[in-house]
């Protein structure tokens, strides 16, 4: 029985409106993990600006020169973790 062009234009717009409704699922998911990286390296950042204060509070209050390099690495290394963090989320940003 052959088909007539009301059911093919029938089927047609089913599948049609069934892609929509996929790819807006997939603009909505992608959307989604956007928004969460986004707050995972707000979070980072912040978490990063905290580990300079502790570092810069340690090395002010120490007086043996083994641990004032110690918390001159950690204070580099916790300005550098954040400038990275920085220029990642502002490239992420554009």
């Amino acid at each position: 029985m052959p088909f007539s062009r009301y059911t093919i234009s029938i089927n047609i717009w089913e599948m049609n409106r069934m892609l929509n409704l996929l790819r807006a699922k997939k603009e909505t998911a992608a959307t989604r993990l956007a928004a969460e990286n986004t707050r995972y390296l707000r979070y980072e950042i912040e978490r990063s600006k905290c580990a300079i204060d502790t570092a810069q509070n340690h090395f002010e209050q120490v007086v043996d020169p083994t641990l004032i390099d110690c918390y001159i690495y950690e204070l580099n290394a916790a300005q550098l973790r954040y400038q990275f963090l920085l220029r990642k989320f502002k490239s992420q940003e554009i």
